[in-house]
């Protein structure tokens, strides 16, 4: 997985910074998709395909694929942060996760213009590059740096985001919106931030992150009792002193709404 993250990561860093030259189309309001994005992809699909041939794929851009052996799945996002990587903003991922009989047992997040690569597998803990790491020892909610992810243009839940935000700002040290939810988790996972929420996601964004989180000591859930989390539909991330109270308020903002 290390290997078919960096390789089709390469050209990534060409192309970083030259956003005049790149092909840009746009899957709807601020949603855009690059070559770099189809490039990326397919050459994750080709390299996992080779190498497991029966698995299943799951990507955000070509869809789900079944794949002869019903029991594995990849699940990839080729370039998370795809806005941040046409403004020449050095924060995307590519992000890569297994699952086994539904249970995410493997996950990669890469930047490949800082070289910082999180991974983990089931068992073994979570690591970058080829250090060991683990979720904050912070206790507090009033000492807690705090991750989020916000609805941009023609996506739904801006009321609720803001209902939210007015829960957590008033009693955290900070919060912090910086446009990829694969690092958001691995910031999680790294002890960068202590905690870290978003609604509204695809599978792809967050099933690696997941497990990151899970194997540094962390714990993830879903906000609303009943979501899946691997659905990414509502998602609470934090060390597991801070989880409990990172949720209540939450939850005290209310459930989302239709009209939110």
């Amino acid at each position: 997985m290390i290997d078919a993250v960096r390789r089709a990561a390469r050209p990534l860093a060409r192309d970083f910074g030259e956003v005049q030259a790149l092909q840009i189309s746009r899957k709807g309001p601020s949603d855009f998709v690059t070559s770099a994005d189809l490039k990326v992809e397919e050459a994750l699909f080709e390299a996992l395909t080779k190498a497991r041939p029966g698995y299943g794929f799951l990507g955000e851009e070509r869809g789900a694929i079944e794949g002869s052996d019903k029991t594995h799945r990849w699940i990839v996002d080729p370039i998370d942060g795809t806005t941040n990587f046409i403004h020449a903003m050095p924060h995307f991922a590519v992000n890569l996760a297994l699952e086994r009989e539904g249970e995410i047992v493997a996950g990669v997040t890469y930047n490949p213009i800082l070289n910082e690569l999180f991974w983990a597998e089931k068992g073994r803990g979570a690591f970058l590059n080829d250090t060991r790491i683990r979720v904050s020892a912070r206790k507090q909610l009033g000492d807690a740096l705090i991750g989020m992810g916000a609805p941009f243009q023609g996506r739904p839940g801006h009321a609720q985001y803001f209902k939210e935000l007015h829960q957590i700002t008033q009693r955290v040290a900070g919060v912090r919106r910086l446009g990829a939810a694969s690092l958001d988790f691995a910031y999680v996972a790294a002890g960068r931030y202590d905690g870290y929420w978003e609604r509204n996601l695809g599978p792809w964004d967050v099933a690696a992150g997941i497990i990151l989180v899970s194997e540094a000591g962390g714990k993830v859930t879903a906000i609303e009792e009943g979501d899946d989390p691997r659905s990414g539909v509502s998602l609470c991330a934090a060390n597991i002193d801070l989880h409990p109270a990172l949720l209540e308020r939450l939850r005290a903002a209310g459930a989302p709404s239709a009209a939110a």
